[in-house]
């Protein structure tokens, strides 16, 4: 048996509570998801969007309220995923109660003109998103975006573009039609991965070219060691954001959950 089927029972130790509770309290400081609202799940195979599914679907148990989620994962024809990590992948969904839908997709359109690199290839996983969204009539989408990719976003834009910018908690498009949500923006990736690891998660390793030469890659190091200078440092980056919290969504939406 699969060892992360024991969350699903209710076999839950402190410590994983305590991650989903950092996710509940990602959501709650930012209003990201309200009663009987519907989420879309951008799922990559990746550890962070198993494992944000994994947190969605447990805290569930003891909310008040309820939501419904869809996973969607793109699967790129030119680097498809194997047939048995599919098959692992719908089963742990399936285990989760959250329907999985797989489409197959270029990952070099032809409107990229030969020119391939991570922006681009972002830009065209945001379009299938963006347009799944509007065709089933989801006005949420969640990313499994954590705290060490808001703070690598943040080094990256201060260092390479001269701004003190970031990945935002919620994200609007369309003139407030679409959110984006990234309720695990106050998690450390370290965190992810202990639960991914410990519980054997069904992660799948996406194929990307550019894996080894993005400068993402090169920042992560850095963040560890200014890690050792002060072990809040992601959180201070991430407060010195200065957020508002409770993001209005429109007049009359019911409140947000709490954890």
């Amino acid at each position: 048996m699969d060892e992360w089927r024991s969350l699903i029972k209710g076999e839950i130790p402190p410590w994983v509570m305590r991650f989903i509770k950092q996710v509940g309290r990602g959501i709650n400081h930012h209003a990201m998801i309200r009663s009987n609202e519907a989420v879309l799940l951008s799922i990559s195979g990746g550890k962070d969007s198993l494992a944000l599914a994994l947190a969605l679907a447990l805290r569930l148990k003891w909310l008040p309220i309820n939501y419904t989620m869809e996973g969607l994962l793109i699967n790129w024809i030119e680097h498809p995923i194997e047939e048995e990590a599919q098959e692992k992948l719908l089963q742990f969904f399936e285990a989760l109660n959250i329907p999985l839908t797989i489409v197959n997709e270029k990952q070099y359109p032809e409107s990229f003109k030969g020119e391939f690199n991570c922006y681009l290839c972002a830009r065209n996983r945001r379009r299938i998103l963006f347009t799944y969204a509007e065709q089933h009539n989801y006005k949420l989408i969640a990313t499994g975006h954590h705290l060490d990719d808001l703070v690598e976003t943040t080094l990256l834009n201060l260092t390479s573009r001269a701004t003190f910018a970031t990945m935002l908690p919620v994200q609007e498009f369309f003139n407030q039609k679409l959110h984006l949500i990234r309720p695990m923006i106050e998690v450390h990736e370290t965190t992810i991965e202990r639960v991914c690891n410990h519980y054997n998660l069904p992660v799948v390793k996406p194929v990307c070219p550019h894996d080894y030469t993005n400068i993402r890659g090169k920042i992560k190091p850095i963040v560890k060691q200014l890690g050792k200078l002060d072990r809040d440092v992601r959180e201070h980056i991430y407060n010195a954001h200065q957020f508002s919290y409770k993001i209005p969504r429109g007049e009359g939406d019911p409140p947000p959950a709490n954890d």
